[in-house]
């Protein structure tokens, strides 16, 4: 049909499933609204405390696999910027509550947007922008970033693990990043980061043939630092932070940038060119067929 019936039509499929479809993981779309302060966000579906000299963000949304919704994305953004200006915190820890660590994006961002009636290439490159922001706040991150993989690990919340500078995983997890089912391609600078952590072949099959990593591969891979069986992860994890908060936090620092800078540059590159990428994706003939197809084979339409 022509690109201005498909996509008419995707918004009208994508307005009938909202609210009672999971989405498949995919990238961020674009953010509205006001977002609370976070320093006063006390409660939602990204909540945060300070514990052991850490600032600690969790995924909270169990209901729905801990999938991101706009505000999450923009309040993530924020929790960084906070957490890198804050004295007090020498480490960042990201989780989720119950059995996933996230699912990737909600649905409801979509059809939120569609339906404010905007061009599709509008929304398209909003969403791109966003991802691009939400990125670049974890590559600029100057502190330890530490990923404790509660459960399962889709799409944006598995690739921006490239950018963490260690992941703790309970061997419940495994790390899926579907995005050529879905006609898009990768971000959160995974085509950097995934060849450099697990190799070309792998990192190929994983982010080309959307095959998932099992905890225990993703370990022998190189992709995370270490797994714990599911029963002790939260104590062997505390364990590791409570180490981690007695080390010099200058000297974490530093060492850090030392890490960092000479990828530093080659990582925002990818950030740009897998977000230009994306700003087609969105919108692509390929990209609207192969959800339909997706909730075709749910039995959803």
């Amino acid at each position: 049909m022509p690109k201005e019936t498909a996509q008419a039509e995707y918004a009208s499929i994508v307005d009938k499933l909202g609210g009672r479809t999971q989405s498949p993981s995919t990238s961020s779309s674009s953010a509205s609204g006001s977002v609370q302060s976070p320093s006063a966000a006390t409660g939602g579906d990204l909540v945060s405390c300070v514990e052991d000299k850490g600032f600690v963000v969790r995924f909270n949304r169990p209901a729905k696999k801990n999938s991101i919704t706009l505000e999450m994305y923009e309040t993530m953004i924020g929790y960084l910027k906070e957490a890198a200006e804050r004295d007090d915190i020498h480490y960042l820890a990201l989780t989720g509550t119950g059995d996933f660590f996230s699912s990737g994006n909600d649905l409801g961002n979509f059809m939120n947007r569609l339906k404010t009636g905007l061009p599709p290439d509008v929304l398209a490159k909003e969403a791109a922008e966003l991802v691009r922001r939400y990125v670049a706040a974890f590559i600029n991150f100057p502190k330890p970033a530490v990923a404790l993989v509660n459960g399962p690990s889709i799409g944006v919340s598995c690739t921006v693990l490239g950018l963490f500078d260690f992941i703790y995983a309970s061997d419940k997890a495994f790390f899926h990043t579907p995005f050529t089912l879905l006609g898009l391609n990768p971000e959160g600078c995974s085509s950097y980061t995934f060849p450099r952590a697990m190799g070309v072949a792998r990192a190929n099959r994983v982010l080309m043939l959307n095959q998932q990593l099992s905890a225990q591969e993703a370990k022998s891979c190189g992709f995370i630092t270490d797994v714990f069986p599911h029963a002790t992860f939260h104590e062997e994890t505390k364990k590791r932070l409570q180490e981690l908060a007695k080390l010099p936090p200058k000297s974490l620092q530093y060492s850090k940038a030392l890490v960092r800078d000479p990828i530093w540059a080659d990582l925002h590159k990818a950030n740009d060119k897998e977000c230009d990428r994306l700003t087609e994706r969105f919108v692509s003939q390929e990209a609207m067929q192969a959800v339909m197809n997706f909730f075709k084979d749910k039995g959803k339409l």
